[in-house]
């Protein structure tokens, strides 16, 4: 299993095999948590510190829970009530954070490349929990794991990722990762909700729902992102809903088998029809959130064992 990173801070810099020996180690851990007892040793004795500079219920939650089930000491940090906020710097930050001697970093950050800067000035591994509108790598991973799972591979698959591409860092995740895998990816939203230079996105582009879903294997729902809009991106959420919400009539075009994906919180009835949501037959959305943390559990644990390999390299001691 080949994963030689010091950090995981995005998609882009990760080859296909790097993809596979995390998501190999998911799916071990996906079974793991199925168990009655839950817990593995893997980050026994190592520190674990959360900084979530943006609120975050799900992929906070996934990560706590994660670090405790493979048993690191696990910390996390109230950043909105932080010392950021009297004025102390990202650098300020992380001297303070060595000074403490983490193991294992994760944060989540509104600034793109905040969390790349970070990993250059501390002494442990990093881990992107979602940097503006850059990228979220573990939720991209977390969906390829899905995926998998439902069909059975992960390389020629037509994938359909729809609605604010613009706003989202998932996205831009989701699309380098299954490019880097063989799939075919489209993408479908309105106009004012695609970002500029798509083109060169490799994938291909629709402004219609029923074209852009015909014969796909996956669709995928984002949530429509107000809190980075400032100016009128959509007429109203019933029209939104209306052109591009998804329901029956317009996953009618997709494959028989194709599954429903949204990576959460939702609005319903305006990204997603409610009942297709709840769909067991259709719908991954729980599965999403299930391998959510086997994917974070096998991320963390592959990092610490390069983590400390460096650490005896440097001093000749076993840790």
């Amino acid at each position: 299993m080949t994963y030689s990173h010091s950090h995981l801070l995005g998609i882009e810099p990760l080859a296909p095999p790097d993809i596979t020996a995390i998501l190999d180690l998911a799916d071990q851990y996906a079974d793991l948590n199925r168990r009655d007892v839950k817990h593995s040793d893997a980050l026994a004795g190592l520190t674990q510190i959360n900084m979530f500079f943006e609120n975050s219920t799900r992929t906070q939650a996934s990560f706590e829970l994660a670090g405790k089930r493979l048993g690191a000491d696990v910390m996390s940090m109230a950043m909105q009530a932080s010392s950021i906020k009297k004025g102390e710097t990202l650098i300020d930050t992380a001297l303070t954070l060595n000074a403490m001697h983490p193991d294992l970093l994760v944060v989540r950050h509104p600034h793109s490349g905040a969390v790349d800067l970070l990993s250059e000035k501390v002494n442990c591994a990093v881990l992107n929990a979602g940097d503006g509108r850059h990228e979220h790598p573990t939720q991209a991973l977390l969906d390829a794991l899905t995926i998998r799972r439902a069909k059975g591979r992960l390389h020629r698959l037509n994938i359909a990722i729809c609605g604010d591409i613009a706003h989202s860092r998932v996205a831009r995740s989701n699309i380098m990762l299954l490019g880097k895998m063989e799939n075919r990816v489209r993408l479908i939203g309105p106009p004012t909700l695609m970002p500029s230079g798509i083109a060169d996105f490799g994938v291909e582009v629709f402004e219609d729902m029923q074209e852009g879903l015909k014969d796909v294997d996956v669709v995928m729902m984002l949530r429509l992102q107000r809190e980075r809009m400032d100016g009128g991106f959509i007429p109203s959420e019933r029209e939104y809903y209306h052109r591009y919400g998804l329901d029956a009539e317009k996953l009618s075009h997709a494959k028989d088998d194709a599954i429903v994906m949204h990576p959460g919180p939702m609005n319903r009835g305006v990204e997603i029809d409610g009942e297709l949501a709840d769909d067991i037959n259709r719908s991954v959305i729980q599965q999403q959130v299930e391998m959510g943390v086997a994917v974070r559990m096998a991320a963390m644990d592959l990092l610490a064992r390069n983590l400390l390999a460096r650490r005896q390299a440097q001093t000749g001691v076993m840790v």
